[in-house]
C-alpha cells in the first residue's frame, strides 16, 4: 500500500494511503467514541468517521476525551 504524509497533532506522519477517519483512529488504538477529528481547521463529525478521507498534506488534528473522577 502507498503511503502519505500528514501533520498530525502538529508532527509530520506517514500513513497508509486510502484512510478514512475511522481507518486513522483504528490505527492509532483511538476510540470514535472518545475523539474529535478536526481536518484542515474544520471538525469531522462523528458520524462521518466511516466515509471522511484523509488525504496527502492534511492538518489533522485529533482531541481524545478522559475519563477521570
Amino acid at each position: 500500500m502507498n503511503r502519505i504524509e500528514v501533520q498530525l497533532n502538529g508532527e509530520r506522519r506517514e500513513i497508509d494511503d486510502g484512510l478514512t477517519v475511522a481507518g486513522l483512529l483504528g490505527g492509532l488504538g483511538v476510540p470514535e467514541a472518545v475523539a474529535i477529528v478536526e481536518i484542515n481547521g474544520e471538525v469531522v463529525p462523528k458520524s462521518r468517521y466511516n466515509e471522511e478521507p484523509v488525504a496527502a498534506g492534511d492538518f489533522i488534528e485529533i482531541v481524545r476525551f478522559m475519563g477521570g473522577g
